[in-house]
C-alpha cells in the first residue's frame, strides 16, 4: 500500500492532545477521518510523538498508508479541504518507503516554548504563549538550562503518570534567547519524558524569576525528586518545531 509522509501544523487548544482517547477530540481522529473521507476504508495515522492536550505543533510528522497511489499534492489538499474546521492544516504530503515510520524512523526531536513577561494582557498571543507577569531574567535561566545537556536521571522533571520505562535521558541541545518581551527556550533531544519540558520550563522560570538560584536548579536535577520540581509551565506556550530524520530516509522538513 502506498505509505504517505505527511508534515502537520495545528493549534492544539481545542484538543486532548495527538493521540485518541476517549475523553475528547484529538488531532489524531481529526486526521483520521479526513483520510477515511478522502478513501473509503479505515485509515491509521502514526504520528512522530504524542503532545499533550493544548500543544501546538509547527511540523508534526505522521504516515498514512492508502490502497490508491495518489499524486502528493492530491493528499495534502484533499486531507485540508476534509480537515475543515479544525485548526490543523498538512503542509506537504510526500510518497515514502513502507519502511519509513514517523515514529521509530525519527532521530530527533525539537521543542520550542514561548514565555512573555509583561504586565498588560495578551491579546493576540493568549493561548499561543505563557504569560509571566513580573520580568525574567533570561541570561540566568540560559546558564541554568545547560546543567541539563548530556544524560541524565531526569525524575524531577518527569510527570508522575510518565510510563517510560526509565527516567534516563540525552538531552543534545537547550537555551533560552529573548526577542524583546518574547522568552524563547529551544531543546533537542532524540525523545522526551512525559510532561519533561513544561517541567523543565516551569522550574527555569523559578530562576528567572530569582526565586532560585542556578545551583537550586542544578541541585534540582541531581535530587531526582519530583517533589524538588518548581511549578510544571501550561501547555499555551509549547510547539513541537520539529521532527529529524536519517539523510536519505526521509526528506526533512
Amino acid at each position: 500500500m502506498p505509505r504517505y509522509f505527511l508534515t502537520i501544523e495545528y493549534d492544539g487548544g481545542p484538543f486532548v492532545g495527538w493521540q485518541r482517547q476517549d475523553n475528547g477530540l484529538s488531532v489524531q481522529e481529526v486526521m483520521e477521518r479526513a483520510a477515511d473521507t478522502l478513501e473509503e476504508g479505515r485509515h491509521e495515522v502514526y504520528g512522530a510523538g504524542r503532545t499533550d492536550s493544548g500543544v501546538h505543533a509547527l511540523a508534526m510528522t505522521a504516515h498514512v498508508d492508502f490502497a490508491k497511489d495518489w499524486p502528493e499534492d492530491v493528499v495534502r489538499d484533499a486531507l485540508n479541504h476534509h480537515l475543515r474546521p479544525h485548526p490543523v492544516a498538512v503542509l506537504s504530503a510526500r510518497r515514502v518507503s513502507d519502511e519509513v515510520h514517523a515514529r521509530f524512523s525519527a532521530i530527533r526531536r525539537g521543542y520550542v516554548y514561548r514565555m512573555i513577561d509583561r504586565r498588560a494582557p495578551l491579546a493576540l498571543e493568549a493561548g499561543r504563549a505563557w504569560q509571566v507577569r513580573v520580568p525574567l531574567d533570561a541570561e540566568a535561566m540560559n546558564k541554568a538550562a545547560q546543567c541539563l545537556v548530556g544524560t541524565h536521571d531526569f525524575t524531577t522533571f518527569r510527570d508522575a503518570q510518565c510510563q517510560a520505562d526509565s527516567p534516563v535521558k540525552s538531552l543534545d541541545a537547550i537555551s533560552i534567547v529573548r526577542h524583546g518581551e518574547v522568552i524563547e527556550l529551544k531543546v533537542e533531544a532524540i525523545s522526551f519524558l512525559h510532561r519533561q519540558i513544561r517541567s523543565i520550563t516551569g522550574s527555569l522560570v523559578e530562576v528567572g524569576r530569582g526565586r532560585w538560584s542556578v545551583d537550586d536548579f542544578r541541585d534540582a536535577l541531581e535530587a531526582a525528586d519530583r517533589t524538588r520540581c518548581g511549578p510544571v509551565a501550561p501547555p499555551d506556550g509549547l510547539y513541537l518545531a520539529f521532527v529529524r530524520y536519517p539523510a536519505g530516509v526521509v526528506e526533512n522538513p
